[in-house]
This record gives C-alpha cells, sequence and structure tokens, in this order.
C-alpha cells in the first residue's frame, strides 16, 4: 500500500512539474513498478526522482527522464521500437505498455543485466519485448526499420548507423556527450530534422560507435 502511495505521489508530481503530459504515458508509468527494477537496498528510493545503481557501474534512469523521453518519441500502439541500453528492463517495459501491439526489441551489453532484464520480463508477464546481448551502438540491423530509436547512454556524436536503421518518418532519441551533454530528437521525415532538447547526463555508450571501455 505504502509504495502505491508513493507511485502516485511521484506521478502527481511528474505531471504537476509538466514531465508528464499524455495519459498513454502517465498510464504507462503507473502500470509498471520501478522498485523490482533496482537491487533490494535501493527499493526504499524507488520512487524518488532520481537516477538509481544498479550494478556494473549502470544506473536506472530517473523517472522524470524516462517520462521526457517517451513524450518525445510519442510512441503508438503498434510502434516497432529499438532500445540501445536494456539495464534492468524498466524503460523497455514502460515503452511496451504503450507500443502493446508493437514490439519493443532491446538490446545489452552486459550480460547480468540483460539476465535480469529477461526475468523481469517474464515476471510482468509482457511479450512484446526483445532482449537481446550485444553492441548497442550499431544499433540491430536484421530487425531494422524501426519507426523509433532511443538511446539511454551518451554517445559521443550521433551515430549514422542509427539513423540509417530508421523507417521513413521515424524519430531517433540520443544523449550526446560524455557523461553531461544534450538530448538529441532526430526525426527522419523528407532528409533530417534535428531538435537539441536540452541538457541530460547518462552513462557513455560503451562500443563500436560509443565510447572505449577505458
Amino acid at each position: 500500500m505504502f509504495i502505491f502511495v508513493e507511485k502516485e505521489e511521484l506521478i502527481k508530481k511528474l505531471i504537476r512539474e509538466g514531465y508528464l503530459k499524455s495519459e498513454k504515458v502517465i498510464d504507462a508509468m503507473r502500470s509498471i513498478p520501478r522498485e523490482i527494477f533496482v537491487p533490494k537496498r535501493q527499493r526504499k528510493f524507488a520512487y524518488e526522482d532520481i537516477p538509481l545503481d544498479i550494478g556494473h557501474g549502470q544506473t536506472i534512469s530517473a523517472p522524470h527522464m524516462v517520462a521526457i523521453m517517451l513524450e518525445a518519441l510519442n510512441l503508438d500502439e503498434k510502434s516497432k521500437v529499438l532500445e540501445i541500453g536494456t539495464g534492468t528492463g524498466y524503460h523497455a517495459c514502460v515503452a511496451s505498455k504503450i507500443a502493446k501491439n508493437g514490439k519493443i526489441f532491446t538490446i545489452e551489453r552486459i550480460k547480468e543485466l540483460a539476465e535480469k532484464a529477461k526475468e523481469n520480463f517474464k515476471n510482468l508477464k509482457i511479450k512484446n519485448i526483445v532482449s537481446i546481448i550485444g553492441d548497442g551502438s550499431v544499433g540491430l540491423p536484421e530487425y531494422a526499420p524501426y519507426t523509433h530509436i532511443y538511446v539511454t547512454c551518451s554517445s559521443p556524436s550521433i551515430p549514422d548507423v542509427l539513423i540509417k536503421q530508421l523507417d521513413e518518418g521515424g524519430k531517433l532519441l540520443i544523449p550526446v556527450g560524455r557523461i553531461y551533454g544534450d538530448l538529441w530528437l532526430i526525426e527522419k521525415k523528407n532528409g533530417i530534422v534535428k531538435k537539441n532538447l536540452g541538457g541530460c547526463a547518462f552513462v557513455p555508450m560503451i562500443g563500436r560507435e560509443g565510447y572505449n571501455e577505458d
């Protein structure tokens, strides 16, 4: 009961502050229990609007950033989405509730996190997520094109390889910078249109199109 109250207070706060705007994103965030995606020691902080450590040098994004990204992407029920950086699966689960008749492809380079995410998907009985272990910096060309691609780690630049995997009319949302940087929305319609959505902070993208391990 206490967790439910905390979640509702967080959702009201995000609405009040202008991060949550559409009913579909509000309903999706309300339907997914953020506490199961973090280690037990972190669960008391699950409904605070902060990123949380999930191990392996990775974090689960702050709820306001998940809201910002999903509002900007404007997924619909049939969206075909590529997520780069699964973590333990929270963001993918929220997206899957919006694209309920579509598909979420999510890729994670850290095996332990990918396996934990798969366990969370199973426990929540979510069946429209395909989880893959690999280098997300190069996307997932075997399932392209996608209506939407979003990246949950900070890239040194906007990889052309990801733009190429977008369908015409598609959207790519990506943080650009080392850790602190800017969130960029790229739309593929009669060419490429780019919009800076403002500052953000994410863990660095590691991989061929990202940064090196060191």
